[in-house]
């Protein structure tokens, strides 16, 4: 990967160098990953020092906590009704005499944090809301370990007009997999980039075996323990088509040769396989401990930040191709992807509102996709010729939405009408036998 211009994650390229401890901002710190970063942290006092963490607001005991424990200047909620409960918790952890954190509250907190002095932040939210602090860590000149995919996936061209070489360190394990297999070479040298699905709860299903799955089968994934909307993605590998995206994005590899297979022990995090033949892969235990270190530290890696493999137990390690009929999603992705513009803003966006509703038992597994491949058609192919501007993103995603919402909401007061056909077309045709 030495050839210019130099893709947005590159192995090979430090953008801050520092000796000793390194200042880190986590935004999501009550999420799945902050809470495995502060782990990371107090675990090795000597290599990181926390200076502030974002939350929501919805679990303001915890964050107190955190900030206590790690001594923090800042904290930041994007719920300003959490203040005075923040406040409160807070005040109970601080003994008498000792300074409290600074609180930062609303929509813009987590921005303002993440702009804030330091040398990494770590973006630990979930959603498109990610964006505005991704673009404030990259403006200030911070380190971005990045775990916020959507992030890049909605804003892409702005996030590429304001990184510098080897500014940003992917987060997700599967693109930190891709990102110290491709240590091993040149850009030059790569032909291709694998990246590696569980499968899922549904894995080897037909699509027609799909149509009446309900959201807790969604919900049962066999390797990771995350968020629901997170679960879902992995069950419609909508999550597999994000990553598709991020890796075009993070490395500049076309998507053509962007490769998806399955494996469901989840151990290869992704590979890559260069012009010699010669294939890299990434292995561990899952566990994100290790990605958050590589975002954390790099060049250097932090001893014992995950577990390793015991070799002296015997283990199988299989792979499948993917069935793009029964998980069209990764199809979708690469569409969206190539159309680029605010189409990626609307994918994501159509797929949370039709998850929500899946949730709600407002719309069927195989809908999600459906509802979301309307959307996107709808849609279109984006303007080109102008830039894309985070109003833009804004616009296309309340625009996706608001029409996922509808198209869910008509689906759903036609599926009373067709069990009772269905119903009544049964009963006939038994009476007729």
């Amino acid at each position: 990967m030495s050839d210019s211009p130099a893709p947005l994650a590159d192995p090979h390229l430090v953008f801050d160098p520092v000796d000793g401890s390194r200042d880190v901002v986590i935004l999501g710190s009550t999420g799945s990953i902050g809470t495995q970063a502060i782990d990371l942290v107090l675990r090795n006092p000597d290599r990181f020092r926390v200076t502030g963490l974002s939350a929501a607001g919805g679990r303001v005991e915890l964050l107190a906590e955190q900030a206590h424990r790690l001594r923090v200047k800042a904290v930041a909620v994007a719920r300003e009704d959490a203040v005075p409960a923040l406040r409160e918790a807070l005040s109970a952890r601080y003994g008498p005499g000792e300074p409290l954190p600074e609180v930062l509250a609303g929509a813009d907190a987590a921005t303002h944090l993440a702009a804030s002095a330091g040398h990494t932040v770590l973006n630990g939210i979930t959603g498109s809301i990610g964006l505005a602090p991704t673009l404030a860590a990259l403006e200030a000149g911070r380190t971005l370990a990045l775990a916020n995919k959507e992030s890049l996936i909605v804003g892409g061209p702005l996030v590429r007009a304001l990184a510098a070489p080897g500014q940003i360190i992917p987060v997700d394990s599967e693109h930190a997999a891709l990102f110290q297999a491709l240590a091993s070479g040149t850009r030059a040298d790569v032909r291709k980039l694998v990246v590696t699905a569980s499968g899922g709860p549904f894995r080897g299903r037909t699509k027609a075996e799909l149509a009446d799955v309900a959201p807790e089968d969604a919900l049962a994934h066999p390797t990771w323990a995350m968020g629901p909307v997170i679960t879902v993605n992995s069950a419609t590998l909508v999550n597999k088509g994000l990553e598709v995206i991020e890796a075009h994005l993070l490395y500049d590899i076309p998507f053509d040769r962007i490769e998806v297979v399955v494996h469901p022990q989840s151990y290869v995090h992704s590979m890559v396989e260069f012009t010699d033949g010669s294939t890299v892969a990434q292995a561990t235990p899952p566990d994100m401990r290790g990605p958050i270190a590589i975002g954390l530290g790099w060049p250097q890696r932090v001893p014992d930040a995950a577990p390793a493999f015991d070799w002296s137990k015997a283990s199988s390690w299989e792979f499948f191709p993917l069935d793009n009929d029964a998980f069209p999603s990764v199809g979708l992705a690469r569409h969206v992807g190539e159309l680029a513009g605010t189409a990626p803003a609307v994918f994501n966006a159509a797929n949370e509102e039709c998850v929500d509703a899946f949730l709600n038992g407002a719309l069927p597994f195989n809908g999600i996709m459906e509802t979301v491949t309307e959307v996107v058609a709808e849609h279109g192919t984006p303007r080109t010729g102008t830039s894309l501007t985070v109003a833009d993103v804004l616009e296309a995603e309340t625009w996706a939405r608001a029409r996922a919402r509808e198209l869910t909401a008509r689906a759903a007061a036609r599926t009373p009408a067709q069990k009772t056909a269905q119903t009544t077309a049964k009963t006939t045709a038994e009476a007729r036998a």
